[in-house]
């Protein structure tokens, strides 16, 4: 076993000891998932600052066949397309068992879901074998309906939990079809991920084939990650979500389908990916204004996290339709910041949830005072979100408007206008609605985060935003080779594209 299978593992062990413990020891359970979370967590940084930035091979490879008839093996591994995603994921993972002393019913039941889902998230994001690949997402998925329908908030957690499932479950489907065509009409009979690309770099896919397998999984991956129109179920889900739930699904299982193109998609079908992805940069477009333009109207704090995460996914989005270097370098930038960014602005608004029992933010004002640790980081993941330079949301964001100016400039303006004064607006009247202006006097009695442990999650989410904002290198020189990889198995490698996919030092 390697240190991939450990972190992955980890919570499936930790689940079924929750599964055999008796119910009368509550106080166990989340010992327990905070024990192998946090496991994860460190065999995750280690295989982050272990891993060689600039070497293009996988690293901390791991491979056991499985089903040897269909060439179906535990592959794992990492590059510099998932390294930095699966130490994003445990990070969260960690920090979301913290955050979950919200949780007074049921706490077998729940933090055995949590670690599954868990579990599921790491295995996706460490999986080169197509089929696990698919299953551990599928696998995270059922336990993100459950624990919202269950200990969800709000008088429409049932319709929310509906939509959700019924949204997530065509997009998975339809990616589902893609993955199987793919699979088809690559005619290779392998599972393997990069046993697969090699074969279709030698034998490509014919180009009519490409050009329908492509928006399958262009559509089928997008509706998972809320690509616009097909985005309303995110803040309906994530304003009915158990904090731990809403930190996990909107800052990591939310990015599989971003993933899932950039692995798979791209480097298999790459006639395809040039007919299609002018599109996906225009509907990008509905995610960046449209989104930003509803989050200017809610009234209710999780709803404005909610739209304003879904607005954001516009950036990957069009990182990934540059088919520059940059871009996509910084398209999975911006994945790694905005799950950070995610977590903690969830992780924050559960704990006012907690403290006054709603989020809307008319009925708040001046908890500034009230809640100076609380409030500073509230305020800086505001600015986090507006793409305020020091932290990774601007590094990744600054990236892919630069990596996509040449092939879409329109996109790129509008865009920026997006970021620069839409999202200013939603997010600088929030800090001003919550923080600032009077305290009412039923919040006389609200009290700050009082221990080191109820600040930890806080404090490490923000301290990796802070860390890859001022060292964005630290992700980049990991990212660009698999980049580059990318980038040149779609649009070849002819020496002008080699003169203009050199990340600037």
């Amino acid at each position: 076993m390697g240190l991939l299978s450990f972190l992955i593992l980890c919570p499936f062990a930790g689940a079924v000891l929750i599964a055999l413990t008796p119910r009368s020891f509550n106080v166990l359970f989340r010992l327990i998932a905070l024990l192998t979370t946090f496991l994860s967590f460190a065999a995750a940084t280690w295989v982050f600052f272990a891993f060689h930035p600039g070497a293009t091979h996988v690293q901390f490879e791991e491979f056991c066949p499985w089903v040897g008839a269909l060439r179906i093996g535990w592959h794992l591994g990492v590059d510099g397309l998932n390294v930095a995603l699966v130490f994003m994921a445990a990070l969260v993972a960690f920090a979301a068992a913290c955050c979950s002393w919200e949780i007074k019913e049921r706490q077998k039941e729940f933090y055995l879901l949590l670690l599954v889902m868990t579990g599921g998230i790491l295995g996706a994001f460490a999986s080169l074998d197509l089929f696990f690949f698919y299953f551990f997402h599928e696998l995270a998925l059922v336990p993100t309906f459950i624990m919202i329908g269950v200990w969800g908030r709000g008088e429409n957690r049932n319709y929310a939990t509906f939509k959700m499932t019924i949204y997530l479950s065509l997009g998975a489907l339809i990616a589902l079809i893609g993955l199987i065509a793919l699979y088809v009409a690559a005619g290779a009979r392998t599972f393997d991920i990069p046993e697969l690309t090699r074969d279709v770099a030698a034998r490509p896919i014919a180009a009519s084939a490409q050009h329908w397998i492509f928006p399958l999984l262009m559509f089928g991956f997008g509706i998972l990650v809320s690509l616009w129109p097909f985005h309303t179920w995110a803040p309906l889900g994530y304003g009915a979500a158990p904090t731990p739930t809403a930190m996990l699904h909107a800052g990591v299982l939310k990015k599989f389908g971003l993933y899932g193109l950039l692995r798979i998609a791209l480097p298999l079908l790459p006639e395809g990916a040039q007919r299609w992805l002018p599109v996906l940069a225009l509907l990008c477009l509905g995610n960046l204004l449209y989104c930003g333009l509803v989050a200017i109207r809610q009234k209710n704090l999780n709803l404005l996290i909610g739209n304003s995460s879904v607005a954001h996914m516009g950036f990957v989005f069009l990182g990934i339709a540059s088919l520059s270097l940059v871009g996509v370098t910084g398209a999975v930038v911006v994945m790694v910041a905005h799950g950070l960014l995610a977590a903690l602005a969830f992780a924050l608004s559960g704990y006012l949830q907690n403290q006054l029992g709603t989020l809307e933010m008319e009925q708040m004002g001046g908890l500034l005072r009230k809640l100076p640790f609380v409030g500073t980081l509230l305020a800086l993941a505001m600015f986090a979100g507006c793409g305020l330079p020091g932290f990774a949301n601007f590094a990744g964001e600054v990236m892919v408007l630069f990596g996509a100016w040449g092939g879409h400039t329109t996109v790129v303006v509008l865009a920026a206008w997006a970021a620069l004064i839409v999202g200013a607006v939603y997010m600088l009247r929030a800090i001003r609605t919550v923080l600032h202006g009077p305290l009412p006097e039923k919040w006389s009695g609200v009290a700050d985060a009082p221990h080191a442990w109820r600040k930890l999650p806080f404090a490490l989410l923000l301290a990796g935003l802070l860390l890859f904002g001022c060292v964005p290198r630290l992700l980049t020189d990991r990212i660009q080779p698999a980049a580059l990889t990318v980038v040149r198995a779609v649009n070849g490698t002819p020496a002008a594209l080699m003169a203009t996919t050199q990340l600037p030092r």
